[in-house]
């Protein structure tokens, strides 16, 4: 057997989307279950014990193997690019049923908000979209620099794309916390538990690609990077920019 397709038979053979789709399975329908269905905290806290380390460790070593030697030598390699578009498609089959679940309580509802919601402003969600917006196009010159070899520009166009997603999600932590210090949680009514479930999953996606920037970064600084990964996780970027626009018109706007 050739050295190519050894090198090959080790992506195909990666154990970690597995990890990966377990830690999301214990993140989100076992996490949520545990709370809004059973009413049980301690479990709900139990599943995202279990979901946040497998999450962390799967990017973390699915990374690592394209920091490793064999990408010093291939700059294309593995099934991430045409991978990433099926794993899109199922995240977005998951926002879908949010976003459906949040349509049909607000169509049957006599009065929206409920009783009890407080007034959201504008003016934050509008800043975080631009800032997301602008993280987009900062990604997508970072991969047209690595396209042109231009290693310089690519570091400098991903730190900044790192920077804004982390912008972005210290503002989501900050309205978070004041909403919760104003008395608006989960059980305050279904308004509280559809915002927090919806911007919730989103930011969980703006953490994870940006563990995916970061890992990205450490290639390019130790002089390992992969192309095929740039743009993997350049579609999953533009993809949570896309999901944004769903999230703040209906959430925030309607």
């Amino acid at each position: 057997m050739s050295e190519d397709a050894v090198e090959h038979h080790e992506w195909e053979s990666s154990p970690w989307p597995l990890v990966l789709s377990v830690g999301i399975l214990f993140f989100a329908p076992f996490a949520f279950s545990m709370y809004f269905v059973y009413d049980s905290l301690f479990m709900s806290v139990v599943c995202l014990g279990i979901g946040v380390p497998l999450i962390l460790i799967s990017v973390i070593g699915w990374a690592k193997e394209s920091i490793g030697p064999i990408n010093m030598y291939t700059k294309e390699q593995g099934l991430g690019t045409p991978a990433m578009p099926l794993f899109i498609l199922a995240e977005a089959f998951i926002f879908i049923g949010f976003l459906v679940a949040y349509w049909v309580l607000r169509l049957t509802a006599d009065v929206w908000p409920p009783e009890g919601s407080p007034h959201i402003g504008y003016t934050t969600p509008i800043v975080m979209t631009i800032i997301l917006v602008s993280s987009s196009i900062t990604m997508h010159f970072a991969e047209h620099k690595l396209e042109h070899d231009d290693r310089k520009g690519f570091i400098g166009f991903l730190v900044v794309s790192i920077i804004l997603g982390a912008i972005f999600l210290g503002l989501s932590a900050s309205e978070w916390s004041h909403l919760l210090h104003g008395g608006f949680t989960t059980s305050t009514n279904i308004f509280g538990s559809v915002f927090y479930s919806i911007t919730g999953f989103h930011a969980s996606h703006v953490v994870v690609g940006l563990c995916m920037f970061l890992a990205a970064l450490l290639m390019a600084l130790s002089g390992s990077i992969s192309k095929t990964y740039v743009k993997s996780i350049s579609m999953y970027w533009h993809f949570v920019d896309i999901v944004w626009f769903f999230v703040v018109s209906q959430v925030y706007f309607w």
